[in-house]
């Protein structure tokens, strides 16, 4: 799947979670998957409590957040 098709599977759209990035039709917040990540879980583990997800999904979500850090620059405070 290319990174087109990835990000094509994100959504923001105000109607819909009030406009925070989700996985297109299932409302999960790409935030949700990336915390999830980075507290350690597997993909399949993030599945296994969001079913309706998959591994694609997953991949969307983080080539959205490469994405935000391509057009932003972020500082982060200790």
């Amino acid at each position: 799947m290319t990174r087109e098709e990835l990000l094509a599977r994100v959504t923001v759209d105000p109607k819909v979670c009030t406009g925070k990035p989700c996985i297109r039709g299932t409302r999960i917040y790409i935030s949700i998957i990336l915390d999830g990540l980075a507290e350690g879980l597997t993909p399949e583990e993030i599945i296994d409590h969001y079913p309706s997800l998959t591994i694609d999904d997953i991949r969307a979500a983080v080539a959205y957040a490469a994405e935000l850090t391509r057009e932003n620059v972020w500082k982060i405070s200790a």
